[in-house]
């Protein structure tokens, strides 16, 4: 029998030497004492001014109102205790209860406990189903650090987060595709542990493949587990290590606490205005791997809601899921709103269930926020926050007046300022465009292994987003565009997401990305791709060009178009620009129609 680890490795063993006096300043930040416990973080007690923002928020919503942060095995263990005659996960035949998932978490975390291999850190590589829940939460009572992988990364990004994150054991589903990739990877030298769970125990078709010879059975190691006592959690200890990618180079861990991942949760929760007696009914279909539904499905677990989990996003399913399970909310992207709003049968819907339908993960069109309250009566709640962030930042008011092409205002104990491009540190005023910045006790501890970026990456104890836009007056943030997507034209700063709106408002485009392409006189020039609306006669780089004349300024006017039939998309479904910027680079400069 393998010794069990030295608990005292659960507070300080998860972070690497590089990032510990970050991580410590990370702490003192977040600390509700304040640093050496003189005064709660990050406002005064008597002497702080108000943000502009706050005037706008919703009557018994306050700015400073104490956000609860815990370790993640906490988080749960509370709901399971308040809500354990509840469904908490509908997933194919199987309907889970709080407290048989309260009872299946603690034998999860038992079962990584007794895994010395386990303390190097655990790899899921999962879609959407129970098991992730399980083994997230397992791992993360126990202690244990993890890492995300996507089901749909090549085999050299997963084997580059498995080297760089120091994960030795590896949880994956019994199904075809997944077990190869996972044994290649084994084969590598990558894997010391291998852990499988099968669908199949959920009810529904069984994936054909089982659980392979050499493999941890999943299933049959929870049933044999003992759960005994848990060790004590540091909640600024390091739960994850979520990879996010970039223009150029290979994905860097974002090291989320514990207390990060809770206060995300949590102020989503609070914003919301708190937990329904009764609990939401929530349709699930967005990927867990993906830091946007990973906190949506931890604040709706907190809060004792109904979670009906899908694999995938299918239009026609999702809107019966939504009209049959009489949904009250459901998270998407702007992809998938897309989608539904074009769906023929949208308008004989009844989607009147909806309360708290939300878009994240990408800017939402004005035109599709428009165009789907005009079709359903229900409005959308856009927001924006990065995987550092985990990933809260901005949302509308759930009640009141917004601002429509607003990203919303600064949720509860997050603060944001707009800096200048040339100096981070150098503060704009309303109606100024920068770069947005920063702070909150959901923000990162930093990335993973990189001392260098992590300097880089903070000012003034604001993490520097890399996100361009203003505040107006009265607290709405409005987003631009990425730093690094914005087009040098001649001279002149071309933000692609403005011509992005303006396309949107053609009757014919249904979807639409922008990106800066080789210019030999200009240096860059934009071209739009974009995919037109079933029957649509057809669109030429004149005709939009014409169309756009009185929208964008002359150097924001495309030089190329490209119909396709459909555009790239990342894991979670967003439109990709990396893809489309891949394919321009490799292409000799062009201009007019191709």
């Amino acid at each position: 029998m393998r010794p069990l680890p030295n608990p005292a490795r659960l507070r300080r063993g998860s972070i690497p030497s590089s990032s510990k006096n970050q991580q410590r300043e990370v702490e003192d930040r977040h600390d509700p004492r304040g640093v050496q416990g003189q005064r709660p973080w990050p406002f005064s007690v008597t002497t702080r001014t108000p943000f502009p923002w706050e005037a706008r928020y919703p009557p018994g919503i306050c700015w400073d109102a104490p956000i609860a942060t815990t370790s993640l095995g906490e988080h749960l263990a509370v709901s399971v205790a308040r809500h354990g005659d509840r469904v908490a996960l509908v997933y194919r035949e199987a309907r889970i209860g709080y407290a048989a998932l309260g009872a299946m978490v603690r034998r999860a975390a038992a079962v990584f406990l007794g895994m010395e291999e386990a303390w190097g850190g655990v790899g899921l590589l999962l879609p959407n189903s129970p098991w992730h829940s399980v083994a997230f939460f397992g791992a993360a009572s126990a202690g244990v650090r993890l890492m995300q992988m996507s089901p749909l990364d090549a085999e050299r990004e997963l084997a580059h987060k498995l080297e760089d994150s120091g994960a030795r054991v590896l949880v994956t589903l019994a199904e075809d595709g997944l077990l190869r990739r996972a044994r290649a990877l084994q084969a590598r030298g990558l894997v010391d542990r291998l852990v499988v769970a099968d669908d199949a125990r959920w009810g529904g078709p069984a994936a054909g493949v089982g659980v392979p010879e050499g493999a941890v059975d999943f299933a049959q190691a929870l049933d044999a587990a003992v759960p005994g006592e848990l060790p004590v959690v540091d909640k600024h200890s390091v739960a994850l290590l979520q990879y996010t990618g970039g223009t150029t180079g290979l994905p860097k861990g974002a090291m989320l606490t514990h207390a990060n991942l809770t206060a995300a949760a949590n102020i989503q929760s609070y914003w919301r205005g708190g937990a329904e007696p009764d609990g939401e009914r929530v349709v699930h279909v967005l990927p867990l791997f993906h830091i946007f539904a990973l906190t949506s499905l931890n604040r709706h677990l907190g809060m004792g809601n109904t979670v009906l989990l899908r694999q995938r996003f299918e239009v026609g399913q999702c809107l019966d899921d939504i009209e049959q399970f009489r949904a009250t909310t459901i998270a998407g992207v702007p992809t998938m709103w897309i989608a539904m709003a074009n769906h023929p049968s949208i308008e004989a819907r009844d989607l009147s269930s909806l309360r708290w339908p939300s878009s994240g993960g990408a800017p939402l069109p004005v035109e599709v926020e428009a165009r789907f309250a005009r079709l359903t009566g229900t409005r959308l709640r856009g927001g924006w926050g990065m995987t550092e962030t985990a990933p809260a930042g901005t949302g509308h008011p759930m009640r009141g007046e917004s601002k429509m092409g607003s990203i919303g205002l600064p949720l509860p104990n997050v603060e944001m300022q707009v800096v200048a491009l040339d100096d981070p540190r150098r503060v704009l005023g309303p109606g100024e465009t920068g770069e947005f910045r920063i702070r909150g006790p959901n923000v990162m501890a930093g990335y993973w292994n990189k001392p260098e970026e992590n300097v880089a990456a903070f000012a003034d104890g604001f993490f520097l987003t890399g996100d361009v836009g203003h505040m107006d007056a009265e607290g709405f943030f409005f987003l631009t565009d990425r730093k690094k997507d914005m087009i040098l034209s001649g001279g002149f700063n071309v933000y692609p997401r403005v011509i992005e709106e303006a396309i949107y408002e053609h009757p014919d485009v249904a979807e639409c990305v922008v990106i800066g392409v080789k210019d030999e006189y200009r240096g860059q020039s934009a071209k739009a791709f974009v995919v037109l609306h079933p029957g649509a006669a057809g669109l030429t780089l004149e005709a939009l060009v014409g169309f756009l004349a009185e929208r964008v300024g002359r150097h924001e006017m495309p030089v190329a178009l490209e119909c396709r039939d459909s555009l790239p998309r990342t894991a979670v479904g967003k439109l990709s620009k990396l893809m489309l910027m891949a394919e321009a680079d490799a292409a000799a400069p062009t201009k007019g129609e191709t």
